[in-house]
């Protein structure tokens, strides 16, 4: 049963830097927020400017549950200024490649895997599939449920993975989450041009009108060190040789 929860980051880019920022988030960030939060990092992702918003950037963080995102913001906020003294190089860094962004905080269903699990299992894609669908208020795990039961095996034809699936949290339980791994890019053209014709599709689409208000989709391509793609957590010996945070360097995440 996953008790984690988990914070999903939409970070505005600034200009072609997006490259950049990622290793910084992966390689730089991602030790260090192990080594204090205990958080790992779930996903690090450029989002695909044909489908969404651009440049823009995905991040996907891991908590040990509610209780590690009490001690986050404890451990983040009880400093001057509330931010980590230890973080005042990373977030100087970070503000030449990032303008802004939304972050929620989302739960997720009983069986997702973890990123520990997923990496375990191999689950990776040549592209992601990224939904973001309001629901009516107070039906979100109702819908996640039912995306389980009905959708999961319809996409599963084409190859589809569901990686993860997830409530909004602090909300009025009006959102869920998906993330669709796709082995090849064949496979994503293949179940969107069938939209309309498989009858499973069909059948899927017809029933989630009934909750859904609102359906937001697009795609994702892994950052060199996400860890889906490279199967592992990112460590210290990631880091670019230049870089280094002040404090004593501790342990590396697991892998």
């Amino acid at each position: 049963m996953n008790n984690k929860m988990y914070i999903h980051e939409q970070i505005d880019i600034i200009g072609p830097h997006r490259a950049k920022y990622m290793h910084h988030m992966t390689a730089n960030f991602g030790p260090l927020a192990w080594e204090e939060r205990k958080q790992l990092c779930y996903g690090v992702w450029g989002v695909i400017g044909s489908s969404r918003k651009w440049p823009e950037v995905i991040n996907l963080w891991e908590e040990p549950g509610y209780d590690g995102l009490a001690h986050s913001f404890r451990h983040e906020t009880s400093h001057p200024g509330h931010q980590n003294p230890k973080l005042a190089k990373w977030w100087q860094e970070a503000a030449q490649w990032r303008s802004g962004g939304i972050t929620r905080r989302i739960e997720p269903a009983p069986w997702t895997r973890t990123v520990e699990e997923l990496c375990a299992d191999g689950v990776k894609g040549e592209g992601y599939c990224h939904d973001q669908i309001q629901v009516q208020q107070g039906r979100a795990h109702e819908f996640v449920e039912m995306v389980r039961q009905k959708a999961q095996p319809v996409y599963n034809k084409f190859g589809w993975v569901l990686a993860g699936a997830w409530t909004t949290a602090m909300s009025n339980e009006s959102e869920a989450m998906f993330l669709w791994a796709m082995p090849t890019w064949e496979q994503w053209a293949e179940c969107e041009k069938a939209r309309r014709i498989d009858k499973g599709l069909i059948s899927w689409w017809s029933d989630a009108y009934k909750y859904t208000t609102g359906v937001t989709r697009f795609l994702l391509v892994d950052s060199p060190l996400s860890p889906m793609k490279i199967g592992r957590q990112s460590t210290r010996a990631d880091r670019d040789p230049a870089w280094r945070e002040d404090g004593p360097p501790q342990l590396d995440p697991p892998r």
